[in-house]
């Protein structure tokens, strides 16, 4: 196996993987978008594979260190906390709908990965601009971690009753 340096040829195949891999995202997602069609299930497998893409593309991210190891835990963490919490709230037959903290850690991760991958210009102080944006995202992802745990509690402690 070909042992991976973080040189510029690394870093240019992990954009072009991440570029294919959020334009299938689009292209499998567009049908239901389109129909406004919504099921549980559909619901539930969306968003882990936009965990699975954040996961991914972090991990990498960490092999050419361009990430904070403790920013990719929290991050992936978190993730996992969501997808089991998902999953709770499924087999109940309800579907999470996504919070606007959900959605604005989502925007924020994925922005700070692209800017992870293309680490533009200088170093702004004593951080690259995007080491500050992937401080932001673990920042909004617990954020938004804490909202989800708060809101959809019910369906782990087994109370009854939807969440508000």
């Amino acid at each position: 196996m070909r042992s991976l340096s973080g040189g510029p040829r690394t870093v240019q195949g992990a954009s072009r993987w991440s570029a294919v891999l959020a334009m299938a995202a689009g292209v499998l997602c567009w049908p239901g978008a389109g129909w406004a069609q919504v099921s549980v299930f559909g619901n539930f497998l969306d968003t882990t594979a936009d965990k699975l893409l954040v996961s991914g593309a972090l991990i990498g991210l960490l092999v050419v260190d361009r990430v904070s190891p403790w920013i990719a835990l929290v991050i992936i963490g978190r993730e996992i906390l969501i997808i089991g919490l998902k999953g709770a709230v499924a087999s109940t037959g309800d579907l999470v709908q996504p919070s606007i903290w959900g959605k604005a850690k989502a925007n924020v991760q994925f922005i700070a990965i692209l800017l992870a991958i293309l680490r533009p210009g200088e170093p702004i102080g004593p951080l690259y601009l995007d080491e500050y944006a992937m401080i932001a995202a673990a920042v909004i992802t617990v954020l938004s971690g804490a909202e989800y745990v708060m809101r959809f509690r019910g369906a782990v402690t087994g109370r009854s009753g939807h969440p508000e």
